[in-house]
């Protein structure tokens, strides 16, 4: 997977690649339960890093 097709931009971005709300990506995101990249103002998620943390979640429950 190249970088251009693993980087989401913004909170709806991550919150649709997810199934989460946007309000829900930002509050995971500030706990430091999200992988988030910040430049400037706008949050940058990386796909391949929500899905390993997602994973990591289901292994844990």
């Amino acid at each position: 997977m190249t970088l251009a097709n693993d980087l989401l931009k913004g909170a709806k971005e991550a919150a649709d690649f997810i199934g989460r709300s946007p309000r829900e990506v930002y509050h995971l995101a500030e706990r430091g339960h999200l992988p988030v990249h910040k430049k400037g103002g706008t949050l940058y998620f990386r796909k391949s890093e929500l899905e390993r943390a997602f994973r990591s979640v289901d292994a844990d429950q």
